[in-house]
């Protein structure tokens, strides 16, 4: 038995060892269970709290210092996790135990830990371009359709600015035809609008929205329908953006595409499509400040999916105070 468990409480080892053997938990596991209920052990300790006395008001408060102390709302809740493991494992003991002599038992009434969560997760922000980055990637794509002028390379700056001009998801953007169709054979899931200069997709929930396309945009893609049409193939897909074989893109294409081309334009971040998408939410509001013009274009049904962006347009704000005001850097006059 190593040291780390043979300091351990002995309801603690008893516990441990029923993972190991009846549970077959793997060794890793086992290890973070350990680690938790160490700190458990550590904490209650220096408190002067028994751990078979320990309440739900002790654990609210060891989570609370836990959290003081700068860990991580996962790690936190894994702790409790664990802790609450443990404590439901002895109030099973409890309620099974024989008459056995000398047997060593909890006598607890409920598990301590229930109903304790952990300091709910920041949601992370999303990553998007600056606007300078955004334009720089789009700027690379058109420089090569200009120069190449092949199929691929236009595709892809058609794809790229549609990205960054209309906020699309990948699967809608995928989704698109050329023009819309209803038939026993198919039916559109999206389509443009060339003279509207409009996109109509299905987004999640199966709900459809139409977004604007700026000017640019449609240039591109006027550009890349001409270059599509001279494809010959006869079971060339109704798709707008294909491969050279007629077929409709997949997404791992477009992120592959994407990323190179990412790694041509110079940026120092790792690029992906919904990064655009992320990116056109992010400018507009700074541009507009119509929260509610992004949440429809966007399509979220609830607006708070939409709020996230505000603190996007936040640190944009605050970057170009740090920047620009004189008295925004410490030790200036």
């Amino acid at each position: 038995m190593s040291q780390a468990l043979a300091d351990l409480h002995p309801l603690m080892q008893e516990y441990l060892h029923e993972l190991h053997i009846l549970r077959q938990l793997s060794p890793h596991t086992l290890k973070a269970y350990r680690m938790d209920l160490s700190e458990l052990q550590a904490i209650a300790t220096d408190d002067a709290i028994e751990l078979l006395k320990v309440t739900n008001a002790h654990v609210r408060r060891w989570a609370g210092r836990l959290h003081s102390k700068g860990k991580s709302s996962r790690t936190i809740a894994r702790a409790l996790s664990a802790w609450r493991g443990w404590y439901d494992w002895l109030t099973e003991k409890d309620a099974r135990r024989d008459a056995q002599a000398g047997r060593v038992t909890a006598n607890l009434v409920a598990n301590p830990v229930d109903d304790v969560k952990a300091p709910k997760r920041l949601k992370s922000l999303p990553k998007a371009l600056s606007v300078e980055q955004a334009l720089a990637l789009v700027n690379q794509a058109l420089k090569e359709a200009d120069v190449k002028k092949d199929l691929e390379t236009v595709r892809d700056a058609a794809i790229l600015d549609l990205l960054y001009s209309s906020g699309l998801r990948l699967s809608e953007l995928l989704g698109i035809d050329v023009t819309q169709s209803k038939d026993r054979q198919h039916e559109s899931a999206g389509w443009l609008d060339w003279d509207a200069a409009e996109v109509t997709v299905l987004g999640k929930g199966g709900k459809r929205r139409s977004v604007p396309i700026g000017e640019p945009a449609m240039r591109s893609l006027r550009l890349w329908r001409e270059t599509r049409d001279l494809l010959e193939q006869a079971d060339v897909s109704m798709a707008l953006f294909i491969s050279a074989t007629g077929a409709r893109l997949s997404p791992r294409t477009v992120q592959a595409r994407l990323r190179t081309l990412a790694m041509r334009a110079g940026l120092p971040t790792h690029v992906h499509p919904h990064m655009m998408r992320h990116s056109f939410a992010s400018h507009v509001l700074q541009s507009s400040q119509d929260l509610r013009a992004v949440q429809e274009m966007l399509g979220h049904a609830s607006i708070a999916s939409t709020q996230i962006y505000t603190s996007l347009d936040f640190q944009h704000l605050a970057q170009a105070y740090d920047k620009a005001h004189p008295r925004a850097k410490a030790g200036k006059a």
